[in-house]
């Protein structure tokens, strides 16, 4: 029988791997608990900031996207299966249930991609620091229609942090942020914390009289902000522990997304560099695993070698250990089949589930339907809070017995390029139909056009 090591260890090392976790997305706050499935569920404490909702995202002149296309959570009144949904927390106002998963389809170019890299904008440009150097903000407009080669692209994010609504808005071109813009929503309340624009004659400010900090304080907040950085990360970065006003907004603006793209490799990667200085998270890896029937009962890290010259690969070693009727066998991380190889590169993204929005582009070509099924279970069986978002080309995953109509979204390009987004719950239809037959009859349209010679 392969040693584990104590439930304590284990427990240890996986509130240090989220903790770290954490730390890559932003600085961590408050204490919550996590519950890990199997021999070590048990409450697992870690640090990290209150609930991060996404409400409604909506985009604008941006890559494929011409006109404001709105993505949505929030849950469609008088449908079923509750456990696809949650109640957010807000203070002193009552909004509709949000949606704990949505998946996105469409042909390929159809903006799917697109529509994800718009949702992490906010997060890249709130991460910017000031810089001499110049560089060129990752926006690129609608090509199609010249006129809007010089506009701005339009994001707008509206979200809960720390038991209250906010709305971001934010534009900017390849040089510059042009717009910005937060409203927070106190009991319900529209309440303009600041607005930032430029135009021809330079750039103006409008600060709520609610914001705190005071005159001087807001026109040095002013001063610091350069044209592509933040006025909002400035304003934090430069102010007392006092004054926590923007603290909470940012965090989510900086923190809300766990993104990855469909090669997960280099998230797996990165758990063989932690498991060797934590090698009780391969006890936690194993259950995760064991769970979705591949049968790995443990998981050892080793370090090889601190010499510098060698190459990062040929300086760790990881040993899975696979159990079957036979007895168990040892097979080192290159031995394993890339399905493997994504789902430990998974395990990550899915413990951020517990409270995070996890965004994964193509999760159908990285891990098995069953399994992406299996684990969609989970995570509406759950108490979590976390959202997962996705695309895939798997329709076998449009069942109403497992997700609702509101929760499948559709992305397909029209006569001028541009992308339409919308849910199926938009089109006409029942509430249990058969959602994969009618895709494929094209009732929802957002299938490939194929033109014979």
């Amino acid at each position: 029988m392969p040693y584990y090591g104590s439930v304590t260890d284990c427990k240890k090392s996986v509130e240090t791997f989220l903790r770290y976790c954490v730390t890559q997305q932003g600085n961590a706050k408050k204490l919550h608990q996590l519950k890990i499935s199997g021999i070590i569920r048990h409450e697992i404490h870690f640090y990290l900031q209150e609930f991060r909702m996404l409400i409604e995202f909506s985009v604008s002149n941006f890559r494929s996207f011409r006109e404001k296309q709105t993505f949505s959570l929030v849950a469609a009144p008088r449908l079923k299966k509750k456990d696809c949904v949650f109640k957010p927390d807000v203070a002193g106002e009552k909004l509709p249930d949000l949606l704990k998963v949505a998946a996105i389809y469409g042909p390929n170019a159809s903006g799917k991609s697109n529509l994800l890299q718009a949702l992490e904008m906010a997060q890249t440009i709130a991460k910017l620091t000031p810089t001499v150097e110049t560089r060129k903000l990752p926006v690129s407009p609608f090509r199609f229609d010249g006129k809007f080669a010089d506009q701005p692209s339009k994001f707008e994010y509206h979200f809960i942090q720390n038991r209250q609504r906010y709305q971001f808005d934010l534009a900017l071109t390849q040089t510059r942020i042009v717009e910005e813009r937060l409203i927070a929503y106190p009991s319900g309340v529209e309440t303009l914390l600041y607005e930032r624009t430029h135009n021809k004659s330079g750039e103006s400010y409008k600060i709520g009289e609610t914001l705190e900090g005071g005159r001087d304080l807001h026109n040095a907040w002013k001063n610091l902000t350069g044209p592509q950085v933040l006025f909002i990360a400035q304003a934090v970065a430069n102010s007392s522990e006092e004054l926590t006003q923007l603290s909470a907004p940012l965090a989510w603006l900086q923190t809300k997304l766990f993104a990855m793209g469909d090669d997960m490799m280099p998230a797996a990667r990165f758990i063989e560099k932690f498991g060797i200085d934590n090698p009780e998270i391969g006890r936690a890896i194993a259950e995760y695993l064991h769970e979705i029937d591949v049968p790995v009962t443990n998981i050892a890290f080793e370090n090889l070698s601190t010499d510098s010259s060698v190459s990062q690969s040929a300086k760790r070693k990881t040993t899975l250990t696979h159990t079957t009727a036979l007895g168990n066998a040892d097979f080192d991380f290159s031995e394993e089949s890339k399905g493997t190889k994504n789902l430990l590169g998974f395990f990550a993204p899915w413990l951020r589930l517990e409270d995070m929005i996890v965004v994964v582009d193509e999760l159908d070509s990285s891990l098995h339907p069953n399994i992406v099924a299996t684990l969609i279970k989970k995570h509406l069986a759950s108490e979590n809070t976390g959202q997962l978002i996705f695309t895939t080309h798997d329709t076998h995953l449009m069942d109403t017995k497992l997700l609702r109509r509101d929760q499948f979204w559709l992305t397909e390009r029209d006569a001028n390029g541009a992308t339409q987004l919308r849910s199926i719950h938009d089109f006409d239809g029942r509430e249990g139909e058969d959602i994969e037959k009618r895709y494929y009859e094209g009732r929802y349209r957002a299938l490939p056009i194929l033109r014979k010679n």
